[in-house]
């Protein structure tokens, strides 16, 4: 019964999450130039649970981890708010969000595995 109600909730926030991270000023989801760029150099990627990730254990240019972490913020409040209006977790909708990303991803760029391993996505 709770894995029914997560599955219906998570098609309803799918929907609302797009909605609501396209409708504000300032989306969750808006990324930039910046990181697009990053994404395509296989520096930053998207993780399982819904947030933007390093890809790599190098330095990181502080700039970017900068945008990194404000778009990682805009995503957990976006979580947060959707959470609470459709009674499941915060974590519920990052990792609904997350696979729906990885989805999108483009081949060539890289995404976080549910192993924790980041993998170049091949299609």
């Amino acid at each position: 019964m709770l894995y029914f109600r997560v599955a219906l909730a998570a098609l309803t926030l799918f929907g609302s999450v797009a909605i609501a991270l396209t409708t504000t000023a300032r989306p969750a989801y808006a990324q930039g130039a910046e990181i697009e760029a990053a994404k395509s150099a296989g520096v930053v990627g998207e993780r399982i649970d819904g947030y933007l990730g390093i890809v790599n254990d190098g330095p990181v240019d502080a700039s970017l981890m900068r945008r990194v972490n404000e778009i990682n913020a805009r995503r957990r409040a976006a979580y947060d708010e959707l959470a609470g209006e459709t009674n499941v977790t915060p974590a519920q909708v990052a990792r609904v969000t997350g696979e729906k990303q990885i989805e999108r991803t483009p081949s060539g760029q890289y995404y976080l595995d549910e192993t924790g391993n980041w993998v170049r996505k091949n299609r």
